[in-house]
């Protein structure tokens, strides 16, 4: 598993598809090359779905559940190259049943069925779900921003453990929610052209100004 083969150009991005969120560690995605916000599940080969276009969430949940334990070609389209290609992966619930006996299930709701992927997503249109991105400008020392390892210039915050930021004040608001508490992000590094999880506390006693001590553009 892991390997990606291109299918295609496509400049247009899909009118509607399945906007990766999370990959989690351990999962059968995390076997793959799927990238969180930047992939986009458009449809899977052999299915009525060839192409980028529409795709039924409904029926990639029944395609996953017919396919566990075998291989199953998804098709991915991605925003930085414009282009789909095709990602074979084996659905399975080994994994999260080895990841319940070794962390204890007591955070495990009440009938819930362990994912077959490992992927958090949910239904968008791509042309819209990265426009707001908060570029990181400035990180003052001290700060929360410092400690939790943001780099000025070359990050970029992409989201939260919520979703992605679909207005313009979307991160202030949810920086707000978040006083003293773990804020979960998701972060682009341009450097290492790489998403990685940080984590904030946004507060008042660090010292400076603001909840956080950084400059965003």
């Amino acid at each position: 598993m892991g390997a990606g083969q291109s299918t295609g150009s496509h400049p247009q991005p899909p009118a509607r598809a399945l906007h990766v969120l999370r990959v989690t560690p351990s999962s059968p995605a995390s076997q793959t090359n799927i990238e969180a916000f930047f992939d986009f599940l458009v449809g899977f080969e052999g299915g009525t779905h060839s192409s980028p276009k529409a795709l039924d969430a409904a029926e990639l949940e029944a395609i996953v559940e017919k396919n566990e334990g075998k291989n199953l070609n998804l098709l991915v389209w991605n925003s930085k190259s414009q282009s789909t290609r095709v990602v074979q992966i084996t659905p399975s619930r080994t994994w999260s049943q080895q990841t319940l006996s070794t962390n204890g299930s007591k955070d495990a709701e009440p009938g819930s069925q362990p994912s077959l992927l490992g992927l958090s997503m949910r239904v968008c249109e791509p042309e819209f779900a990265l426009e707001n991105v908060w570029h990181v400008l400035d990180v003052l020392e001290g700060s929360p921003a410092e400690s939790a390892g943001l780099v000025p210039y070359g990050d970029w915050i992409v989201g939260w453990s919520g979703g992605v930021l679909s207005a313009e004040g979307d991160f202030y608001d949810v920086v707000e929610a978040h006083i003293d508490k773990p804020l979960r992000v998701y972060v682009y590094s341009y450097d290492f052209d790489t998403i990685r999880e940080v984590v904030l506390v946004p507060n008042r006693q660090w010292g400076g100004e603001g909840l956080l001590g950084c400059v965003f553009g």
